[in-house]
């Protein structure tokens, strides 16, 4: 398979891409790093890195940023971030990449545990998350099977429990294999419109 993964220099994204790379043609995309170039932000950039990579049969969005701060101290501006760079990011990339996927590929998206469960100061983040996740259940009543649209939703992961574990007290780090096998799951299988939970 040929496979083009956005924000696959990233703590889950880099783990991703060095699975598939062992036995597939892995194409990395990044903000500043990679093979390609991409500003998630922008469509014309999006519709130039596929151009770049040109057809393949998977592509995994391990990407997007939203702001996290207390609600009292979050802005107008803070919230239309994450809508611009998480949620429509990805939305973009599907709207534009669907044109890329060979018969029979797929799309995998990214959010995180807190459209299911929050902790203070994720509210923009949670939002977005949600938001894809609805995004994604009624994208594939329209896309009749092709390209397949799957999310992968991970809690805290291991290789960022040391950075972020304080923000989430009492949550067991996720093991990255663990994370990795539900992208496996979403690139390797057959089902669509799945919200792949990992938690």
């Amino acid at each position: 398979m040929k496979i083009l993964i956005i924000g696959g220099t990233g703590t889950i994204g880099s783990r991703v891409a060095s699975h598939f790379a062992a036995n597939h043609e892995v194409i990395v995309a990044g903000s500043n790093s990679g093979d390609i170039n991409v500003d998630i932000e922008d469509s014309s950039s999006i519709e130039n890195m596929f151009q770049k990579a040109g057809n393949a049969d998977a592509v995994i969005a391990a990407t997007g940023k939203s702001k996290w701060a207390p609600f009292d101290e979050i802005s107008e501006e803070d919230f239309y971030y994450g809508l611009r760079n998480k949620l429509m990011g990805q939305v973009n990339l599907v709207r534009i990449g669907r044109s890329y996927i060979n018969i029979g590929g797929s799309i995998t998206l990214t959010t995180g545990i807190l459209a299911d469960d929050p902790v203070p100061g994720t509210t923009s983040a949670a939002m977005v998350n949600g938001a894809i996740h609805s995004f994604v259940r009624a994208l594939v009543l329209e896309l009749k099977g092709h390209p397949r649209v799957n999310v992968v939703t991970p809690g805290l992961v291991e290789d960022s429990a040391e950075a972020l574990g304080h923000i989430f007290p009492g949550y067991n780090p996720i093991p990255m294999e663990k994370v990795v096998n539900a992208y496996r799951r979403s690139v390797e299988g057959t089902r669509t419109g799945e919200i792949i939970r990992v938690y």
